[in-house]
C-alpha cells in the first residue's frame, strides 16, 4: 500500500489533478482498495480519486464499495446488458448497492433500465467477439486483464484451438517473468498475450513478435525486473512497422 500513496505523491508533484487506480484484471480486493484510497486521501487532502475496476473475478463490486467508503470520488461501471465476465460491474448493481448507505450516484434508474434494454438489442450483434468468460478467479494468479483475455480467446479460436485457452493462460505469467514483469496493460498485455499464444501453438520462442522482440530490448522502457539476458538471440534493430512482423531468435 505505501508504494501506491508514494506513487501518487510522486504524480501529483509532477502536476496531476486527479489519481485512478486502473485494476484491469479485477485483482483490486475489497480492503486493499479501501486502505489504498484512505491512505492517499489522508496523505494528500482532497484530491480526486477515481476507480477502475474489471469484474472478471467476482470481488470487485464489493472493492468498489469499499473504495467509495474510503472517500473515492469516481468509479466506472458498465450498464448491466454490456457488463460482467471481463468488462466492468453493472451500474445498476452499484446504484442500488448505495441505497441507504449515505452516498448516491444522482443516476435516474428509469433511464438506466432503458438504457439497459437498448444495448441488450445490441450486444448480440458483436457475440462472435465475445468472451466466454464469466468469472475466473484463477485470474488471481495469472493477473490477466479483461481484454487480454477476450483478444486471445479470438486468437485461438481463430486458429481452431479455442480449446487451448487454459494453456495460454498458464503460459502467461512465464513470458510476463520472461520480459522482466512488464504491466499487462495496452500495449504490453497485447504482446505478452499473442507471444503465450504463439509458445502455446508453436513452441516456446519458436516464433516471435517484433512487437515482443522490442518489449524485451527496452524500446517499450524498463519493466519491473531484468528481461532474459538481452543478448544476441533477441538482439535486432528497431524498426518502425504499421503492422505485427515475427521474427525468430537466432540459435
Amino acid at each position: 500500500m505505501e508504494g501506491y500513496i508514494k506513487l501518487a505523491g510522486q504524480l501529483l508533484d509532477m502536476g496531476a489533478e486527479s489519481i485512478a487506480l486502473k485494476d484491469m484484471a479485477a485483482l483490486l480486493q475489497p480492503q486493499p482498495a479501501y486502505d489504498i484510497v484512505k491512505g492517499i486521501k489522508d496523505t494528500y487532502g482532497d484530491v480526486q480519486i477515481n476507480v477502475h475496476c474489471h469484474s472478471t473475478t467476482g470481488v470487485t463490486l464489493v472493492s468498489l464499495m469499499k473504495a467509495i467508503e474510503a472517500g473515492a470520488d469516481v468509479v466506472d461501471s458498465a450498464i448491466s446488458s454490456m457488463s460482467l465476465g471481463p468488462g466492468h460491474n453493472p451500474t445498476e448493481s452499484l446504484v442500488a448497492m448505495l441505497e441507504g448507505t449515505g452516498y448516491t450516484t444522482d443516476l435516474d434508474m428509469e433511464r438506466l433500465l432503458r438504457i439497459r434494454d437498448h444495448f441488450a438489442g445490441v450486444r448480440p450483434k458483436y457475440k462472435e467477439f465475445e468472451s466466454a468468460t464469466l468469472v475466473d478467479t484463477d485470474i488471481f494468479s495469472s493477473q490477466i486483464p479483461g481484454g487480454m483475455l477476450s483478444n486471445m480467446e479470438s486468437q485461438l479460436k481463430a486458429q481452431g484451438a479455442g480449446d487451448r485457452i487454459r494453456e495460454v493462460m498458464e503460459e502467461v505469467p512465464r513470458v510476463k517473468a520472461d520480459a522482466g514483469y512488464p504491466p499487462l496493460v495496452t500495449p504490453s498485455s497485447q504482446i505478452v498475450g499473442t507471444q503465450a499464444v504463439f509458445n502455446v501453438l508453436m513452441g516456446r520462442y519458436k516464433v516471435m513478435t517484433g512487437e515482443f522482440a522490442d518489449l524485451m530490448l527496452g524500446y517499450y522502457g524498463e519493466c519491473l525486473a531484468r528481461a532474459m539476458k538481452r543478448s544476441s538471440p533477441w538482439r535486432r534493430p528497431r524498426t518502425r512497422r504499421t503492422s505485427s512482423r515475427f521474427v525468430r531468435p537466432i540459435s
